[in-house]
């Protein structure tokens, strides 16, 4: 009674069982595989926010990559800013998500070198080619506190690098491209400031990664993997209702040529 599965619309649904399976396990270790990394991440950033802080620049230098165990590592710097080159990084968004601008300074170091400092957010001017109205930075020597951040590109932002911005806006926040305009050497990745907090809270300084959410990805990979298992048993329950039917369709056939003896049995396949 099972023959039927060797005709044609039941061997496509097993050659389609047989391609959902290995692609919902596949699915199920992806979601499995980011779980992993969003923990990695979280044990990484909750480390680095919870270290001393250390000078910055023992941590990255001119032309510097910042890597992966560094990112969020808890910094300090002492020396004055540079407010006379502050540019505003476009498109940024503030807590509660309004529209608005990084303020990005450099901060010349006690000892020597440079580094970039994200001071903060600050919200859109009415005129969006003009420069907005930017808080002042404290005068005079300054130790900042805050969390080494690595450059941005579009590869790892996705913002594209627009050109023909107004003067002293940017897209991205890059120590090379800054570099460039203060024709001096920056240090690789920036500062992004936690410390001392502003008078009124402007600059609104950015707040800390969240190292505390997991996701949903486990509970999607044990979902993918319980429907991997479904499709084998959900083919069976298909073929044992197929039976059934084809049975029950026999025997009132048999029933209905018994009900009329004299009318000839209709020719069997």
């Amino acid at each position: 009674m099972y023959r039927f599965l060797l005709t044609r619309q039941w061997l496509i649904l097993a050659l389609l069982a047989l391609v959902m399976i290995p692609t919902m396990v596949e699915l199920g270790f992806w979601q499995l595989h980011r779980h992993e990394h969003k923990v990695a991440q979280n044990s990484l950033i909750s480390h680095n926010l919870k270290a001393k802080p250390v000078p910055v620049a023992a941590l990255t230098s001119p032309g510097h990559t910042v890597p992966r165990s560094d990112y969020w590592r808890a910094v300090k710097a002492t020396g004055t800013y540079d407010e006379k080159h502050e540019v505003v990084v476009r498109r940024r968004t503030s807590t509660d998500g309004s529209i608005g601008y990084h303020v990005l300074v450099p901060f010349d170091l006690k000892g020597g070198g440079t580094v970039m400092i994200n001071r903060g957010w600050i919200p859109t001017a009415d005129d969006q080619r003009a420069f907005p109205d930017v808080p002042a930075a404290p005068k005079g020597e300054v130790t900042v506190t805050g969390r080494l951040k690595a450059d941005e590109t579009t590869g790892s932002s996705g913002i594209k690098d627009l050109s023909d911005l107004p003067d002293r806006q940017v897209m991205l926040i890059n120590s090379a491209e800054q570099a460039k305009l203060l024709s001096r050497p920056v240090l690789g990745g920036y500062l992004e400031q936690t410390g001392p907090v502003p008078p009124g809270d402007t600059p609104e300084l950015i707040e800390a990664p969240d190292d505390s959410s997991i996701g949903p990805h486990m509970a999607y990979a044990v979902q993918w993997w319980l429907f991997a298992a479904g499709v084998p048993v959900g083919y069976v329950v298909l073929a044992r209702r197929e039976k059934r039917d084809l049975v029950a369709a026999a025997a009132a056939e048999a029933r209905d040529a018994a009900a009329e003896p004299g009318k000839p049995e209709p020719a069997k396949a």
